[in-house]
């Protein structure tokens, strides 16, 4: 295949992603490339330290929670000013969960067997709170059929909680439709846009979501402890968090005994943000919004189409989606020992990853050439024909 680099008018961005000029770098859905800007912006944030100390949260820092939430807003079709930033993307999660009395008319919770596992533990905990967790199960390990997932909503239901972009598949959930049954019997919905935003559009007035969560660890390239919270602001006004903090009251600085909630999205906030994350965020999504969504998308299904061929072509089992409109960004290939053949595909500086039940994960981005997918498809052969993968034999990563 012809390298469309000279074409692909996207490619102008990647000299801002130093790691790209050392690897193959096919593993944005689990931590995006960092744009080189960001050493200015946590530079920035040092010095503003240094020189005003505590004054800094007067001058820059106690607004950041807000600010950012303004650059997630158009990347998810919200309003300026209804996007707060949360240090993770289970910790947004359980704020929301703690608004929720499931002792009442609503017990009931609706997931899937694919969901976060993190998630998947904190709904599980709901259980000593008196809530049912109902996990709707995947017959192919791939997808959820929306109707299975439609067909267990009902006046019982408080709400539901999904990934709209699955981990290990990528499949993309029907939102919009389980959001239509789910508020025809007055549940909500609960959507974690992990591996959705920055991968694909996301409107989460079109989709009809009451609580999308995401974070730029991912897709935002924006690194760790920076997620977010959109909540539709006449659903926000019905929630009280137990889980909160100082940063949701009305006048925090008068240090009163008793919560004075604030009636906007900061009623999500508890306690003090993570500065040095947000500063570190805030290049990735800049980039981002520059590019758009959608230029973002099309490049994905074309480069994620051209892996499924690839794989295809070399007889290679997908865990992924064909219909492009049910496929997020990654290509998941179930190969024999994938394990030990990601590791050996890493050690030739091809970053990708591996999870149980999906296989070797690849997922190319806006910054990610043609030529780079052909190359990860011919040294994964090569690994496999080679048995290079046997020098991994036993070992176990913490993290990849």
């Amino acid at each position: 295949m012809t390298d469309a680099g000279a074409a692909d008018p996207l490619l102008v961005y990647r000299d801002q992603f130093p790691i790209l000029a050392r690897c193959n770098y096919l593993i944005s859905n689990s931590l995006g490339a960092v744009p080189v800007a960001a050493a200015d912006a946590l530079r920035t944030y040092y010095e503003i330290w240094a020189t005003r100390g505590v004054r800094a949260w007067e001058d820059a820092w106690w607004t950041l929670v807000a600010d950012l939430g303004d650059l997630v807003a158009p990347l998810v079709g919200a309003r300026a000013g209804s996007v707060v930033f949360q240090p993770n993307v289970t910790l947004a999660h359980a704020v929301v969960f703690s608004a929720f009395d499931f002792h009442g008319r609503r017990p009931k919770v609706v997931t899937d067997a694919m969901h976060f596992p993190s998630l998947l533990y904190l709904l599980k905990g709901l259980e000593a709170e008196g809530a049912e967790i109902v996990v709707v199960p995947s017959d192919d390990g791939v997808t959820i059929e929306t109707e299975r997932v439609i067909a267990v909503i009902d006046e019982r239901t408080a709400f539901v909680n999904l990934s709209h972009v699955l981990f290990k598949s990528s499949y993309v959930h029907d939102i919009e439709s389980i959001a239509a049954r789910a508020r025809s019997v007055g549940a909500l919905t609960v959507i974690d846009g992990y591996q959705s935003v920055g991968a694909l559009p996301v409107d989460v007035e079109a989709l009809g979501v009451d609580v999308y969560v995401g974070g730029c660890l991912k897709w935002l390239c924006g690194g760790p402890g920076a997620a977010f919270l959109w909540v539709r602001p006449e659903v926000a006004l019905r929630l009280m968090p137990r889980l909160t903090g100082w940063m949701s009251h009305a006048r925090p600085f008068d240090f009163e005994p008793v919560l004075d909630r604030r009636d906007d999205a900061w009623r999500f906030l508890h306690g003090t943000p993570n500065v040095s994350a947000l500063y570190a965020a805030r290049a990735g999504l800049e980039v981002v919004n520059r590019i758009g969504p959608a230029a973002i998308r099309a490049k994905s299904i074309r480069q994620t189409a051209r892996l499924l061929e690839l794989a295809d072509g070399r007889g290679h089992r997908c865990t992924t989606p064909r219909d492009p409109a049910q496929r997020g960004g990654t290509v998941a290939l179930d190969v024999p020992h994938g394990y030990e053949v990601s590791c050996a595909l890493k050690a030739l500086d091809i970053v990708c990853d591996y999870r149980p039940g999906a296989g070797i994960r690849l997922s190319p981005h806006f910054y990610t050439r043609d030529d780079e997918l052909d190359g990860a498809m011919d040294a994964l052969d090569e690994v496999l024909a080679s048995s290079a993968w046997r020098a991994f034999t036993g070992r176990h990563s913490a993290v990849t």
